[in-house]
């Protein structure tokens, strides 16, 4: 998979998949004009959309109607660092919800590839190339 980033103006950075973009912009006090989500913010909205994906499909594949359920992500950070401290994915069940399917939705939510791959990351290379440059053939 290859995912394409251009730089859009100012602060902005758009990011290409298959035939969907996805803008960026860093917010006023970054330099930016607010236009779009900061890149981090995206990051966040990927944790709470993957485990809400998983929670759908797993009343869908019940049967259960999923209308007035919500998910909800609080965050704490590192106040020096930044960095996050804690994430809590809260599942706001649907009227009705049976009791029994409480601890397996919770289990299907923690099988989100999203939150895995922060469990066990990935090795993130940076390189440069002259833009000019054709790409690299293996």
């Amino acid at each position: 998979m290859e995912i394409t980033a251009h730089f859009a103006g100012n602060m902005r950075v758009n990011a290409a998949i298959d035939d969907h973009l996805i803008e960026t912009d860093q917010s006023v006090a970054n330099g930016g004009e607010g236009a779009a989500p900061e890149p981090f913010d995206l990051f966040l909205a990927s944790i709470v959309t993957c485990a809400g994906s998983y929670a759908l499909s797993f009343m869908k594949a019940r049967g259960i109607d999923a209308a007035g359920s919500r998910l909800t992500m609080t965050v704490e950070r590192d106040e020096r660092t930044r960095l996050l401290t804690d994430v809590q994915l809260t599942l706001h069940l649907p009227p009705g919800f049976p009791d029994k399917y409480r601890a397996p939705v919770r289990r299907s939510m923690e099988k989100c590839s999203v939150k895995r791959c922060l469990l066990e990351p990935p090795v993130i290379s940076v390189t440069t190339a002259d833009a000019a440059e054709p790409p690299a053939v293996p």
